[in-house]
């Protein structure tokens, strides 16, 4: 079997793609599959950190919206990256997979405090790292987070794991049947053309530490495996 073409990556999950059709909360049988496609990827000896989403169990922007402090209601969704992360965390033990939890804000309880080295350390011991809370401020998403954590664990790229697209279209797939899939973009495309791959923040500061990012459909088992290996599916976005 050839080699992986990535050694160190970081997997980007949205909280919606824990739920599966529910839309809601956490589904068992999605938790499991999604566990078993990072444990093909850990077999190769890749080092894989996660970075979850909350949007399962709640937005920060939604609590926002409907007259909740801003800053409390993005602290309530990074909470909800916290149970994200132990289920996932617990679906890989399941599986004979060693991982650990770090967060950004300190709950020595559940889980280890986000220290950089220690994360790169778990991951040379060929642990999964699950980065929870995300930055541990409010007002930045988890698509940050996957962007600077990347950044400062020096990963060779973000895998962005989608559950309703399989790839980045110039319109909405799902409501309108003209739109068009590419399969390559630059971050500047994405900023100019005001796509919906990563917030703003996100984008710009992948394009800064020249990180390419993988965006594709995790719906399909083994295609973590597949994009890891450097099969083409999806949009890959890169720097230049």
């Amino acid at each position: 079997m050839s080699n992986p073409k990535y050694k160190r990556v970081v997997l980007k999950l949205s909280g919606e793609a824990l739920a599966g059709a529910e839309g809601f909360g956490i589904n068992p049988a999605v938790i499991k599959s999604i566990a078993e496609q990072v444990k093909e990827v850990a077999e190769l000896d890749v080092e894989v950190a996660v970075v979850v989403g909350g949007g399962n169990i709640w937005r920060g922007k939604i609590g926002s919206e409907m007259g909740m402090d801003r800053a409390n209601a993005d602290y309530m969704g990074m909470l909800a990256t916290v149970m994200n992360s132990l289920a996932l965390q617990d679906s890989l033990e399941q599986l004979g997979i060693e991982t650990r939890v770090q967060t950004s804000i300190e709950m020595r309880q559940i889980a280890e405090p986000y220290i950089r080295r220690r994360a790169i350390r778990h991951l040379e011991k060929k642990r999964v790292v699950i980065f929870a809370a995300g930055t541990g401020n409010p007002y930045f998403s988890t698509d940050t987070t996957a962007a600077l954590r990347a950044a400062e664990i020096e990963a060779e790229v973000i895998l962005m794991a989608k559950n309703n697209v399989d790839g980045v279209y110039n319109a909405d797939p799902a409501k309108d049947k003209n739109a068009v899939k590419y399969d390559q973009l630059t971050y500047l495309d994405v900023l100019n053309e005001g796509l919906e791959v990563m917030d703003s923040t996100a984008s710009s500061l992948c394009m800064d530490n020249n990180i390419p990012l993988m965006v594709f459909s995790i719906m399909e088992k083994g295609n973590i495996k597949r994009v890891v290996m450097g099969e083409s599916l999806g949009t890959i976005v890169r720097g230049k």
